[in-house]
Formats: structure tokens, C-alpha cells, sequence
């Protein structure tokens, strides 16, 4: 898979942004880590979805199952309020769960504020494609996601994706010393 580019999704769950009452702020400030942080080929798909059960799983099926992505991004619908459903549309299309990831993030979220206890983000795989939940806002998507996609790369490799390389300076994945580069 040497030089294959990885290809992300990034889901932006929020009806306010599907329905155009404000603009997505979430989905450009994943980007806006993608284009600082990955040195190797990649390319990218972006939607924006209502807070809707179907709409974010049938979302989350296309980008894995007929767009090829080998780590999709959500951003919103991570809280307790009752439109929020993200992690129950991520658990329905994952075949297996990473506990680890949802735990990372409160535990990163949890040196800002207090309320990060109130989230349900998790990360998952389907089909060999890892998705996992961020928070809505660019301020605390950005504190997470550089600390959460660390791991990102090497479990892309275990999934048998293509080789992220990372601009270390930004963010300094993992991998094992015994680890090869493809």
C-alpha cells in the first residue's frame, strides 16, 4: 500500500449547519488538522447531517462501504440531550468497539472543563475502517484530535490501511519499534 493515499471522512452532525442557519465550523477544523499534521497523500469526504439516527448511520455505511474511507471523523451529537445520537448511529454500523478512544477524550476534554464527564464519544471499526466521535466545537476537537490521533496511524496499519505518515512537529503518532513502514 506504499504511496496509496488514506482517504477520511469527516461527518458533521447538526441540523442547524444541514439546514444552512449557520455555517459548519466543526468539519473545517478536522481539515484544518488533516492539512497541518499529515505529510503523506490523502483525500478526503465531507457531509453535513442532520442530528437524525438513519441520516448519520446510512452516512457513516456510504463512506465506509462505497467510498473507501479508512478513518472517518464525526464532529457533534456527542452530549446527553435527546437529538443527540451520534454514538448510538456509530455503535449500530461498527462490527467491533475501541473503548480506548471514547476514554482518551474525556480524560483529554476533562483538563478544560468539567463537563467533558457528559460525553459519549467512542470510536469503533467497520470493515476495516476505523470512525470514532469528536466534539462539535473547532476549540475542543482540536485539543482532542491532537492528542487521540496518536494512535490513529498504527491502527490504520493493523487494519491493513495505507501508511499515514505525520508531521511530527504537529502531532507525534505511535508506532512500535518493530512496527514496518509500508
Amino acid at each position: 500500500m506504499v504511496g496509496e493515499p488514506a482517504i477520511f471522512g469527516i461527518l458533521t452532525v447538526s441540523d442547524r449547519a444541514h439546514s444552512g442557519e449557520y455555517d459548519d465550523q466543526g468539519g473545517p477544523a478536522i481539515l484544518g488538522f488533516f492539512d497541518e499534521a499529515i505529510n503523506s497523500p490523502w483525500t478526503h469526504h465531507y457531509r453535513v447531517v442532520p442530528d437524525e439516527l438513519d441520516a448519520i448511520s446510512n452516512t457513516l455505511i456510504e463512506m465506509v462501504d462505497h467510498l473507501g474511507c479508512n478513518v472517518i471523523v464525526t464532529t457533534g451529537g456527542t452530549g446527553p440531550a435527546i437529538r443527540d445520537v451520534t454514538p448510538e448511529a456509530t455503535e449500530a454500523v461498527c462490527e467491533r468497539l475501541l473503548p480506548g478512544f471514547g476514554e482518551q477524550m474525556r480524560a483529554v476534554s476533562l483538563q478544560y472543563v468539567p463537563t467533558a464527564i457528559l460525553s459519549r464519544q467512542l470510536g469503533g471499526v467497520r470493515a476495516g475502517s476505523l470512525i470514532f466521535n469528536l466534539p462539535g466545537q473547532p476549540k475542543a476537537i482540536r485539543e482532542t484530535i491532537d492528542e487521540i490521533w496518536k494512535a490513529v496511524p498504527y491502527c490504520v496499519d493493523l487494519l491493513g490501511g495505507p501508511y499515514i505518515d505525520m508531521n511530527d512537529e504537529v502531532c507525534n503518532a505511535f508506532r512500535p519499534k518493530n512496527a514496518r513502514r509500508r
